[in-house]
């Protein structure tokens, strides 16, 4: 995007955007949450946010805590 600059009354260009979004699979994250004991772990491991894994998880109507303690598989994850 080009603007004008307020002090000089140049034209520049400046860059915008920001950061790009993830693209990590739902079996990705299943897998991650079920193998860590916490979902601050299985953030760190797949190098994302807690936020992520709590919205990835509901838009497929799962909770963390159904994959930790065995009231989920990892299969269910695979069928969406």
């Amino acid at each position: 995007m080009r603007i004008i600059c307020p002090g000089c009354g140049k034209t520049i260009s400046v860059s915008i955007g920001g950061r790009k979004p993830l693209s990590l699979s739902v079996k990705n994250v299943c897998d991650a949450v079920a193998g860590c004991s916490t979902v601050s772990q299985a953030a760190e491991k797949l190098g994302c946010s807690r936020g992520y894994i709590y919205r990835v998880l509901r838009e497929h109507g799962m909770s963390p805590k159904a994959l930790t303690e065995g009231g989920a598989s990892v299969k269910d994850c695979e069928q969406d």
